[in-house]
């Protein structure tokens, strides 16, 4: 099914959320992005360098779009002004979304985030996000997903918003069957640097942490936080700040910046310019797989055309009307 709509891709990173839209046959009208090494890569992958800190691009300058799409940072809301707290989203980066839908109307958005932005500060933030939206005159629907029913070997939980101008039949998509294995994306280890092995000592001191488990190969470890370590076939969340030995393949080496990408979805031929900065742009960047299975139900949506009154009840019935055709 293919749209024939544009689109505009804020807080872009590398490019994650666009992957499918353009597989859908949607143009890309205007993308913004503020970190260098992100630019460069996506420049890289799509013929186009984003324009920098949206904060300073006013909507005037911001072409008419069908469809928004933003991974937009979890910061958290300032209380401002005297007794607005919560209800006043200004000095957050959300204020950004916020105002250029209110000038550009688009016919739908997609927004990407981490899980804990549901919870946090008591879910008043989420509520505020989704008020604001409601109050700008979309029907809004949310969704806590995971790349792991996705198609992708990688626990990765992210917030979806997604909202539309008219009342379509949008539901979000049911896991896919079928799961990318590790070993379609792991590298053999002696193909790989050295320099991505981890020194005798880290791997001495996980080979002793893990004693009596079950090791299969490939997997990936994982120390959390108490200093503990899971042995899983599939990656724990990727994240752009972790430390050095965060995951471990096999116990003994770090992920390369393919096998990251890859994890995340990523085509096999999109273009690495710096290996150095790819854990972190990788880090930041979505599961282009989940993305792509929520891209073609709002596609499917939308080409079904709003809601008749009748329609609405059996809609409001169901959640699902698609699941009735």
């Amino acid at each position: 099914m293919l749209l024939n709509l544009k689109f505009i891709d804020l807080f872009a990173g590398i490019g994650g959320i666009r992957i499918p839209f353009d597989e859908l046959g949607c143009e890309c009208v205007f993308s913004s992005e503020w970190d260098k090494h992100a630019q460069d890569v996506y420049e890289a992958n799509f013929g186009e360098r984003p324009m920098g800190d949206i904060t300073r691009i006013p909507a005037g300058k911001i072409p008419d779009h069908d469809i928004l799409l933003a991974g937009f940072p979890c910061q958290p809301f300032s209380i401002i002004g005297s007794g607005k707290g919560f209800a006043d989203t200004r000095g957050t980066l959300f204020f950004e979304i916020e105002r250029i839908i209110r000038d550009k109307k688009p016919r739908a958005f997609l927004l990407e985030n981490v899980k804990r932005l549901v919870s946090h500060d008591a879910g008043r933030t989420f509520q505020t996000i989704l008020s604001v939206l409601k109050g700008l005159g979309y029907y809004t629907h949310w969704k806590v997903l995971n790349a792991l029913d996705y198609g992708l070997p990688q626990k990765r939980e992210r917030v979806i918003i997604v909202g539309f101008k008219e009342n379509y039949p949008f539901g979000f998509p049911e896991p896919v069957k079928k799961r990318i294995s590790l070993k379609d994306i792991i590298e053999d280890h002696s193909k790989v640097d050295k320099k991505y092995f981890a020194s005798e000592h880290i791997m001495k001191k996980r080979m002793e942490k893990i004693k009596g488990k079950p090791t299969p190969k490939p997997s990936i470890w994982h120390e959390n936080k108490g200093g503990n370590i899971g042995v899983h076939e599939f990656s724990c969340a990727l994240r752009a700040g972790a430390s050095y030995n965060y995951l471990l393949v096999d116990g003994i080496r770090r992920l390369t910046p393919r096998e990251q990408l890859l994890l995340q979805g990523f085509p096999d031929d999109f273009k690495i310019i710096s290996e150095i900065y790819i854990g972190k742009l990788a880090g930041n960047s979505v599961p282009v797989s989940l993305i792509r299975e929520v891209a073609k139900s709002m596609a499917k949506a939308i080409a079904y055309g709003p809601l008749s009154k009748d329609e609405i009840n059996l809609y409001d019935a169901s959640q699902d009307l698609f699941a009735r055709m």
